[in-house]
């Protein structure tokens, strides 16, 4: 029987609805792999979607606050609730892409292939079907359904635990840095206590943690929204306390050079110029010593009288200071103040 042109452009309408639907459930569960999964930056554009829908609805609800604390709560929520929706839109995208598969392969109707689809993902059972080629489909869905599910089920853990790492030393570094956290008072209270020259496991220790956000806060890309749990703290403001305090230990206080100060700071510049990028924030590729820096000299002298007043000793040629001060900060400069911006840290 020869089929005319309305039947053949029927036939090639359902085999284009059944590649779009299969198409969909593969990027979804790509998507799925390279969120969950896969221990390495990747940009993920459902991710993209959520995170980014959600940020507009929590900016408008934090710009009303009258006060940081209160903005520091509602954005505390924003990471979780985003996270929370991750697998929500994927399983939605599997149903949308079977349901799409179902209706090309089969006689049934649009809201009967929807059914189908929804009963199979969430292994309801409430309505199947005895063709043999829809039931593979639909134990396909099902198994895929439990995967999703299980994968977000073992990330929560993994994320949190990376969490429970970074807090840990932003909350130490209170102990030697103050509340909140300042460069000049870790350095002031670092010389009071006699520890001024024997620093070196401080820095050895924030060189790993610079190491170790670089790659959680890319391959778990939320972890970087997740908030401290005091409003007066964050990893950002922390990686610039530690990145101040190792540029003023170098440039401005009379002691022994110490290298693992200056191991400290490329390790931190280049964790922040990382995830910075990832993140498509502006970054310096090579910035030069003289490029311009987020500090004020007035707020460099200011420091520095704060450190004479605590017996600190500090090199005389102030002048040659603030230029070597500058010439260390301009290396994380931008990417500091860009994540800041970001995370919408204190």
């Amino acid at each position: 029987m020869n089929m005319g042109i309305p039947d053949i452009a029927y036939w090639l309408l359902r085999l284009a609805v059944f590649l779009g639907g299969i198409s969909l459930v593969t990027y979804t569960v790509l998507s799925g792999i390279r969120i969950f999964v896969l221990p390495r930056p990747a940009r993920v554009l459902v991710f993209q979607l959520v995170f980014n829908g959600f940020r507009r609805l929590f900016d408008m609800r934090a710009r009303k606050a009258e006060t940081y604390a209160d903005r520091d709560r509602v954005m505390a929520l924003y990471a979780p609730v985003s996270l929370f929706f991750i697998p929500i839109v994927l399983m939605s995208l599997v149903l949308l892409g079977f349901m799409a598969v179902y209706w090309a392969i089969s006689p049934l109707s649009l809201v009967e292939s929807l059914k189908l689809s929804g009963s199979a993902l969430l292994t309801l059972g409430s309505f199947t079907n005895a063709a043999p080629l829809l039931m593979i489909f639909e134990f396909t869905e099902a198994l895929l359904g439990m995967v999703l599910v299980a994968l977000l089920i073992a990330y929560l853990p993994t994320i949190y635990s990376a969490f429970t790492r970074r807090e840990t030393q932003v909350q130490l570094l209170e102990v030697r840095a103050g509340t909140p956290p300042s460069p000049w008072e870790l350095i002031a209270r670092s010389h009071r206590n006699g520890e001024l020259t024997h620093l070196r496991d401080f820095w050895a220790d924030w060189q790993v943690w610079f190491a170790e956000i670089e790659e959680s806060h890319t391959s778990l890309a939320a972890l970087a929204f997740f908030r401290s749990p005091r409003p007066d703290l964050s990893w950002v403001t922390a990686a610039g306390v530690v990145l101040d305090s190792a540029s003023l230990f170098l440039s401005t206080v009379d002691t022994y050079r110490e290298p693992r100060a200056a191991f400290c700071i490329r390790s931190g510049y280049l964790a922040l110029r990382q995830i910075a990028i990832f993140f498509e924030m502006p970054h310096s590729e090579d910035p030069a010593p003289t490029d311009p820096i987020a500090i004020e000299r007035d707020e460099f002298e200011e420091a520095c009288r704060y450190l004479e007043s605590q017996g600190v000793p500090l090199l005389p040629d102030r002048e040659q200071c603030w230029r070597d001060f500058a010439g260390w900060r301009v290396n994380y400069d931008k990417e500091l103040i860009s994540l800041a911006m970001l995370t919408m840290a204190p």
